[in-house]
């Protein structure tokens, strides 16, 4: 066991050198993440498409982006075992190919049922794809140069959710929507050709660990009960539905079970210890508030700005696009200068900067121009440029790289699950507090009120008639009822985004390898 152990011990103190250049193989890891995160989005501007191709109703073809969502959700925290069990560089690379080939699957599905099945597939494959590029950057770089590894990282997961309904949006205007799948079949090929023919060498230390069946097994029923009734909740009014209420049950009773279960055994599919690192229980939590609410705007804006001012989804999307481009031009000079300064400076600034454009957001109108949308974006790009790369920074600070893949997948979990949660309850905090406005409106208005008659008076001298002036003017009021809605989020958001920038002084201040530039 010794002498094993001896052998095993080798290539992690010695790693063999790269193949090939470290920028295309780096280049070749921040492509598979950014195809991954690409594919959470890339498909939800086309649902009505998809919908109508396969003769199903829209709420019907919202199964496409659940399936996804569930799957990915479960086999995300699978990954640290995965990756200790069998090596980092070879799952990674098998999970590129997998994720490759259900992709095509996708492309080529004849009916909802098999597309449904196929993004399930998709999804579940495509788990360790995230945390196995971020270690793989992290272990390709010196210790002086990882600050630059989780730039380049970040990059890509910056800009797939922008690029996603952008490109969804083109591709379902101009082609057919299979493409959105099938791009990424040559994508993927290159990828795993590149990482494995330069990472092979570089395999990690294996060893047999017994796999917890019953932590899984409850996994499973917990973040698949939570994911559909996140997904469907809206759909279904909440818990005026019995299926929504069975599933929070469901989810609620195994998570205290799974939670039950996991700190008593030896192997858990979960490593729970993580969180007595104080740097990765608060790191955690504050990645998680931010990018919940990085993710709500990323979905209400887009679906206000197509529903009531009149963008099409390839405009809604080019409208967050220079936030993206900021992203990328930035995050590479933070990344070099990250080891230089206390990272905690760089994760307060990017939630106080979240939190200044959150509140110029606060301010849009119904008239506004592409500019006057803009602006706010550009500068949430800033903030874009330094938040993750400071909170990865800081939440694997103190994580022995054994642990590291555990820590990322279970990061990135409990990162989807936020995302999860915003989408559900931005969407419908928009809609119920829509209602709300729309009922003061109305109650501050009067058939009698010498305004509205000289409204309705004009649109009749433009040739509609009564009953389509009120429609107009109804309409109006909805539109307003909407903004005012949208409004009172981003004012959310922003005093959110400030409180969170005192949580993240609760962590001490990285010194790990990111920062040896710093001790030196």
């Amino acid at each position: 066991m010794s002498g094993s152990a001896g052998t095993a011990a080798a290539p992690a103190t010695t790693p063999p050198p790269v193949k090939g250049s470290h920028a295309l193989v780096a280049t070749a890891l921040a492509v598979g993440t950014f195809m991954q995160v690409l594919d959470t989005t890339i498909a939800n501007v086309s649902i009505p498409t998809i919908s109508g191709n396969l003769g199903v109703s829209s709420d019907q073809g919202t199964w496409v982006i659940t399936s996804f969502a569930v799957a990915n959700g479960i086999s995300v925290p699978l990954t640290g075992w995965l990756m200790q069990r069998f090596g980092v560089v070879r799952v990674f690379v098998l999970s590129v190919l997998a994720f490759t080939i259900a992709s095509f699957l996708c492309g080529v599905a004849w009916s909802l049922s098999s597309l449904i099945m196929f993004r399930v597939l998709q999804g579940a494959v495509s788990g360790p794809m995230i945390p196995g590029s971020q270690a793989l950057l992290m272990s390709i770089f010196p210790p002086q140069k990882k600050g630059t590894a989780l730039a380049i990282w970040s990059m890509t997961t910056l800009v797939a959710p922008i690029c996603g309904p952008i490109l969804g949006g083109h591709i379902s205007d101009n082609y057919s929507w299979p493409w959105i799948f099938l791009i990424n079949v040559p994508v993927g090929l290159f990828c795993a050709a590149i990482c494995w023919s330069g990472l092979k060498g570089r395999e990690t230390p294996t060893r047999r660990i017994p796999i917890d069946s019953v932590g899984l097994s409850l996994l499973v029923v917990w973040v698949g009960a939570l994911q559909i009734m996140l997904d469907t909740g809206k759909d279904q009014d909440w818990f005026s539905s019995t299926a929504i209420v069975v599933e929070a049950i469901v989810a609620g009773v195994g998570f205290v079970a799974f939670m039950i279960w996991e700190l008593g055994e030896k192997n858990p599919i979960i490593d729970l210890s993580l969180f007595k690192n104080r740097n990765f229980a608060f790191g955690v939590l504050a990645f998680c508030v931010g990018y919940a609410l990085f993710f709500g705007s990323v979905v209400l804006q887009p679906l206000w700005m197509q529903t009531w001012l009149g963008y099409t989804a390839t405009w809604a999307g080019l409208v967050a696009a220079p936030s993206g481009l900021v992203a990328v031009l930035l995050s590479p000079l933070v990344g070099k200068n990250i080891g230089r300064f206390d990272p905690r400076i760089f994760g307060m600034s990017a939630f106080i900067i979240f939190g200044i454009s959150y509140f110029m957001r606060a301010g849009y109108t119904a008239d506004a121009g592409y500019l006057s949308y803009t602006m706010p974006l550009l500068v949430q790009g800033i903030g874009m440029s330094m938040f993750f790369v400071a909170m990865l920074t800081i939440l694997l600070d103190g994580v022995p790289d054994a642990k590291i893949p555990a820590a990322s997948g279970l990061s990135n979990f409990l990162r989807i699950t936020a995302g999860a949660f915003a989408t559900s309850i931005v969407t419908t905090f928009w809609d119920r507090h829509a209602a709300l406005h729309q009922t003061r409106l109305a109650e501050a208005t009067s058939v009698y009120d010498p305004r509205l008659q000289q409204a309705l008076g004009a649109m009749n001298d433009l040739g509609l008639s009564d009953q389509q002036a009120v429609g107009a003017l109804t309409r109006t009021m909805s539109s307003q009822a909407y903004l005012m809605s949208a409004l009172d989020f981003f004012w959310i958001c922003g005093w959110i985004s400030f409180a969170v920038a005192g949580l993240v002084w609760f962590t001490r201040r990285p010194r790990g390898a990111a920062h040896a530039v710093a001790a030196d």
